[in-house]
């Protein structure tokens, strides 16, 4: 249980760990690769930098832990079909939400906004799900419309059972014998660096910085911490999927609390890391290169010397799409 002042405890995150791995989504331990420094040669030898591939788990990205936890937490009636679910998303929520109700036999509807790539529409809609799109400022009112006639209601961001999922990444870290002293997490409403700065926090890593990069062009979070509440905001970056037009008050609270700052970067750095991945290997959509994005250019304080974690979130790129961005 948590108090006034927790979003989330520790005992909520080990049990939402538990949850999520015996699920019927096939939820995976994704690999940690360590020491990957060498493969960066602009980075200070000295940074021990590990790389926690999300962009390896079922679905393609770290939200299918999210809404494996929040599906074991829904009413029994809901469970059972009787009542078709709603969400919104601008991709990789979406393709978890609607890959999980066609795992379980549910219906359900996800509202998209107009700036959601064409390809993420689609693949939501092979799952047989439904989708609805809107103007990107008028997406959060229809959802709340939707909450209000009693719809039942995944929240792809402000939900403590969402936030407790993610937070089982940061479980995992600490698990692989790794005792980070930066962990740098992309944003887009802050579910995943919510969950991962709480678990790192209360497992005891006091002295442990966490960091959520945002782009440039979506820096809603970053605007809540200078406002001291959550804003709402016009957003455009190619990374669509750190875009939401909004920052959660849940998550805001929690990045409050065990967040050191937000950090921002370009588009174009954006996508000059997703070409230094490709070229070694690695696969990664504008959205899950953030977090390496703000290393690499050297916007992280005090690194040198540090074992530093960059979580890379996604991998949901198309081919025409990848060989768009990299030139």
């Amino acid at each position: 249980m948590t108090s006034d002042d927790d979003v989330v405890t520790l005992e909520d995150i080990e049990k939402a760990r538990e949850v999520i791995m015996k699920s019927p989504l096939n939820v995976r331990k994704t690999p940690l690769l360590k020491n990957m420094t060498s493969y960066f040669p602009e980075l200070d030898p000295s940074i021990n930098l590990h790389l926690k591939l999300e962009s390896l788990q079922t679905t393609g990205s770290f939200k299918i832990r999210g809404v494996a936890n929040q599906m074991a937490n829904l009413p029994q009636e809901v469970k059972s079909g009787k009542r078709k679910l709603i969400t919104m998303s601008a991709g990789n929520y979406g393709k978890a939400f609607a890959y999980t109700l066609d795992k379980l036999n549910l219906s359900g509807l996800c509202l998209m906004p107009l700036t959601a790539p064409s390809s993420r529409v689609a693949l939501i809609k092979s799952y047989g799900c439904e989708v609805a799109i809107y103007p990107s400022h008028e997406i959060q009112a229809a959802f709340s419309q939707y909450a209000a006639h009693n719809f039942p209601v995944l929240d792809p961001i402000d939900d403590a059972s969402y936030i407790t999922g993610c937070g089982s990444v940061a479980m995992e870290i600490l698990e692989d014998d790794v005792r980070p002293d930066v962990v740098v997490v992309c944003c887009g409403g802050g579910g995943l660096v919510s969950g991962i700065a709480a678990a790192i926090k209360l497992s005891g890593l006091r002295d442990c910085r966490v960091y959520a990069v945002e782009p440039e062009g979506s820096r809603t979070m970053y605007e809540s911490f200078r406002k001291g509440e959550p804003v709402t905001m016009a957003v455009n970056s190619v990374a669509t999927g750190l875009s939401p037009p909004y920052a959660g008050k849940l998550t805001y609270q929690c990045c409050r609390r065990y967040v050191e700052d937000v950090i921002l970067v370009s588009d174009n750095e954006i996508l000059k890391c997703m070409s230094r991945l490709f070229d070694i290997g690695l696969v990664a959509e504008p959205s899950g290169c953030a977090a390496l994005a703000a290393i690499l250019n050297n916007k992280i304080p005090d690194v040198a010397g540090k074992r530093v974690v960059a979580v890379v979130t996604g991998s949901n790129v198309t081919l025409s799409e990848m060989s768009s961005y990299i030139q």
